[in-house]
């Protein structure tokens, strides 16, 4: 059975691409190694953790003894690292933690894949390491369209009532790294280390840069599953700045089926862009989750837009973000399935259909489902 290596498959993108790819490819082992840091959630997977071709190790990626054993033990063919300290906050208050993780840990599996693939007898032939990296990265867009023009993509599951762009210029592959966060400066050192490692080594590698995500099972210190959660308690909505701050937004599945997408199909050496061909100031985005949460509660539309609260701005709040991901649909075919009413709609109400779930993340009883299932850690 092949076996491929999802690393941080109990975190928000890595559990809906675990589940794909376990429920997709029957015949194939799904090992996730995740270190169950505050963001893992094994409550994510519960629908899938007792399939035959899924393996769940508790580990770190900076523990390279560990990696070495699982992946000899599983013959690991392939790797998908999504493990990653995600949040631009937390960085600015301990950037060494994202070093770490996302630093040497990336190098860590590098590493590892590089002896454990180098000693076997067919060598790299069908391996892959792909890393999952941000936008972030580029930097930032200048916002010279404070009205928002039509978007010059198109796609399938573009919006008629709200799919702008708020400048001219876009994301490419090609567009030179300017991180402004510890967060963003952390992903793209770990985004050279991949690189470096198929240009001395011949490693086949392949890097994927995607916009901001949104959807079921994200940990609820990101803006959109916080503000529901709040709405829901009409408790502040605190905005950063003025909101002017513009976001591409992807629905987290559709990142899985890009992941998947480039795992079985993309050239190697190669990077990708993911977005989501869809701009919104964070005011707007707000306002349409107080209007979108409100109507769900049975509550007056709009009910509970007065719970908007203005705050200092983030340090080095990077104004645009936007990715323009036409290679990936002119190679591999892929665009974002659904418009982004729709998702945000499918998105709130399931964290009204599941406060059970929020309720145990907030209150942090959901630490307590490793040893429920798996005993003590």
């Amino acid at each position: 059975m092949k076996s491929i290596l999802i690393t941080g498959g109990a975190g928000f993108i890595g559990s809906h691409v675990v589940r794909l790819f376990v429920t997709k490819y029957p015949d194939c082992r799904i090992v996730n190694l995740d270190k169950l840091t505050y963001a893992g959630n094994l409550e994510n997977l519960r629908d899938v953790e007792q399939r035959p071709n899924y393996t769940f190790v508790r580990g770190d990626i900076c523990d390279f003894e560990t990696v070495v054993s699982l992946m000899r033990r599983h013959e690991v063919e392939g790797i998908i690292h999504l493990a990653a300290e995600s949040h631009v906050d937390r960085s600015i208050r301990d950037p060494f933690t994202f070093a770490r993780t996302n630093v040497l840990g990336t190098l860590t599996l590098l590493e590892a894949a590089r002896r454990c693939w180098e000693e076997r007898p067919e060598g790299y032939a069908g391996k892959l390491f792909y890393h999952i990296s941000t936008d972030e990265v580029y930097g930032a867009l200048e916002l010279t369209r404070p009205e928002g023009v039509a978007s010059p993509f198109t796609t399938t599951a573009s919006s008629a009532e709200h799919h702008l762009a708020y400048g001219e210029e876009f994301f490419e592959e090609t567009t030179r790294y300017a991180p402004h966060s510890p967060y963003s400066a952390s992903k793209a050192s770990s985004d050279h280390f991949v690189r470096a490692y198929h240009d001395t080594y011949g490693m086949p590698t392949l890097v994927t840069n995607c916009s901001n995500n949104y959807g079921p099972c994200q940990f609820p210190e990101k803006l959109i599953p916080l503000f529901i959660n709040n709405i829901r308690h009409r408790r502040p909505l605190p905005v950063y700045g003025r909101g002017e701050n513009v976001r591409d937004w992807l629905y987290v599945e559709d990142h899985a089926r890009a992941i998947d997408r480039i795992f079985h199909h993309g050239r190697v050496a190669e990077t990708y862009n993911i977005g989501g061909f869809n701009e919104w100031k964070n005011i707007d985005l707000i306002r349409l989750l107080v209007r979108t949460t409100d109507r769900l509660l049975g509550r007056r539309e709009g009910e509970d837009l007065d719970l908007i609260t203005f705050v200092e701005d983030r340090k080095g709040h990077d104004l645009r973000y936007a990715i323009d991901s036409r290679k990936l649909q002119r190679e591999l075919g892929w665009e974002p399935s659904l418009q982004f009413e729709e998702g945000i709609e499918r998105t709130v109400r399931w964290y009204l259909d599941n406060q059970a779930w929020m309720d145990r993340v907030t209150s942090g009883a959901y630490r307590t489902y490793y040893e429920e299932m798996y005993g003590s850690r």
